[in-house]
């Protein structure tokens, strides 16, 4: 074998080996790409994942926090719903209480009233001896009505249950305040026992028994 055949030979085992060297570096690097876009496809797919994930959650929060301020929104509307007509329903209690105050002026009325509420608290009462208090302003006209009212509670008695019955009724020294409306204060067995028949005392129990009735009426 001569020089030139063996630098032939030397020339061919070269690009033999080169040939091997790039067929393996192109093996690598394709290898290498595959793995680079499986690793970049799992990173993507795990990115868009916690994406969807971040939005289901912040969509998830915001419909809690548009259902809280709908709830919150609501429940202030009806408190104010509530306060409004309970304002409605105290303004008609004064509208009341102011047309109350106008009763004592009509003497005539009035003393029928008074009449009509002692003999029903002693009603309640059933005892023969029967302290009444009234107003200052009303003394007078309460001591004029009490033989009338012993007189009608003694047919009340006898109509209902054919006894006889007698009632012994007394003014009381101390008196209701100035700013009652007016009516009376019965009391009996030296005052552990009594019945508050004043005309505040029927006002706010119709207010409160009838109160559906009036919210029915006052708010349809």
């Amino acid at each position: 074998m001569d020089d030139r055949d063996a630098e032939a030979q030397i020339q061919q085992m070269v690009n033999f080996i080169l040939n091997e060297a790039k067929e393996t570096a192109g093996q690598i690097n394709d290898k290498a790409t595959e793995d680079f876009n499986v690793e970049k496809l799992k990173l993507v797919q795990g990115m868009k994942e916690k994406i969807r994930t971040d939005f289901a959650d912040a969509k998830k929060k915001e419909a809690q926090k548009q259902a809280i301020m709908r709830s919150t929104a609501i429940n202030k509307a009806r408190l104010k719903k509530i306060e409004a007509r309970q304002n409605c329903i105290e303004t008609l209690s004064g509208e009341v209480a102011s047309k109350l105050k106008e009763v004592g002026k009509a003497e005539a009325k009035y003393k029928q009233i008074l009449i009509d509420l002692i003999v029903q608290g002693c009603l309640k009462l059933m005892e023969e001896e029967v302290i009444v208090k009234c107003r200052a302003a009303d003394a007078n006209l309460v001591r004029g009505v009490l033989d009338q009212a012993s007189q009608a509670f003694a047919k009340t008695i006898a109509k209902e249950t054919n006894v006889r019955a007698s009632l012994k009724l007394a003014l009381d020294k101390d008196v209701l305040p100035a700013t009652c409306l007016g009516g009376v204060v019965l009391s009996c067995q030296g005052g552990s026992i009594c019945v508050d028949n004043t005309l505040d005392t029927r006002l706010k129990l119709c207010m409160d028994n009838d109160k559906p009735a009036l919210r029915k009426m006052l708010f349809p």
